[in-house]
Order: structure tokens, then sequence, then C-alpha cells
């Protein structure tokens, strides 16, 4: 029996790029561990890939200007292709003042998406004899 492979460390660099881009945002607050992440009202606007590449969340409009000016292409995650997120460019994603205006405007479209609807675990009821 072969152990599971683990998954590969994020690259320290990439890490440390994007902790400089979320704190950009004072509103924002990066979570993950593994996956590094930013979310709001249960939406993630943006994660780090375990090889390090940037995923951004955009609306159609910005998307698609994004995806022509940096020739860049939809994020895929696990074999499937995020149809809402950007793979962003490596050498975007090392010009953080370039790039939070990007992070900035998926962070106001997630604040347009209806909060999802939390998981309420209700509590046990004791049968009675």
């Amino acid at each position: 029996m072969s152990a599971k492979k683990l998954p590969d460390q994020i690259p320290p660099d990439k890490l440390a790029l994007y902790e400089k881009l979320v704190a950009t945002n004072p509103s924002v607050e990066r979570k993950g561990t593994a996956l590094p992440y930013t979310s709001l009202n249960g939406h993630m606007f943006s994660f780090l890939s375990p090889t390090g590449t940037l995923a951004i969340r955009l609306p159609v409009n910005e998307r698609e200007v994004f995806l022509k000016k940096y020739k860049t292409a939809l994020m895929e995650a696990h074999g499937t292709i995020m149809k809402e997120y950007v793979a962003v460019p490596e050498n975007l994603f090392e010009k953080t003042e370039n790039l939070k205006a990007y992070f900035n405007a998926s962070y106001d479209y997630i604040k347009t998406l209806k909060p999802k609807a939390t998981k309420k675990i209700k509590p046990a009821t004791k049968k009675s004899k």
C-alpha cells in the first residue's frame, strides 16, 4: 500500500506576494493555511493554488478586459475551469501596485452578491424514555 502524496508546499515567495496583496485592503482577511484564500459573506474571491498561481474572481466585463490585456486564461483547478476566476500572470503578480485595482474590483464584485446561508447545527435532542 502506497502512502498518499501530500500536496506540494506553496512557494514561499508566492505566499509572500499574496500576503502583500491582501494587506493592501484593510477590509480583507486572508484565510486558509493549505489553500490561502479570501472570502466575504461565504463567497471566495481570490486564492493561491498549491503551485503558487493566483486566481482572482472578476465580474464578466472586467474579466474579459483582464483576459485580453494580460493574455491569460480562466483559472483551472482540479481539472475544472473556474468560469469567474482569472489566472494572474506571474509578471503581474509581482506588481502589487498594479494588481491591487483588480483585487479591489474583485472585493467590490463579491459585495454585490447575496450572502450565502450559513449552516446551523441543530442541538441534539434528548430522547424520552
